[in-house]
């Protein structure tokens, strides 16, 4: 069995899941994971400079798209975790004051606004 479509499937969603860059140039990861997974890397420039030797069996080239494909589903799996995070705990990046005044206003009273000296505004 050929593991050309797994392989592809893989780089993908591992694409997926790296930070989204609006340039017209690819990310030197990006350039790298595309030296990793391409189906001839022994015929790859940039072959002697992975930092690990390229599979020379089919059985040794599965194994690397596995391991691929568990580093995809960990990164996708630690980015919904904190999506998730962020949903139901919302007041996690707020600064203690904000807090405060969201909590008044949650039972109904408003803050009053605190005098601040002219010289430090």
């Amino acid at each position: 069995m050929s593991t050309t479509i797994p392989a592809r499937t893989t780089y993908r969603a591992l694409l997926r899941e790296l930070p989204r860059r609006h340039l017209k140039t690819p990310s030197p990861l990006h350039q790298h994971l595309r030296a990793i997974f391409r189906s001839s890397p022994a015929t790859s420039p940039q072959s002697n400079a992975l930092p690990f030797s390229t599979p020379k069996t089919d059985e040794e080239r599965t194994l690397r798209v596995q391991e691929a494909d568990q580093f995809a589903q960990y990164a996708r799996a630690q980015r919904v975790y904190s999506d998730l995070l962020e949903r139901y705990n919302p007041g996690m990046s707020m600064d203690e004051e904000e807090k405060i005044r969201l909590t008044a206003r949650r039972v109904g009273f408003d803050l009053p606004e605190l005098h601040v000296p002219e010289g430090k505004e």
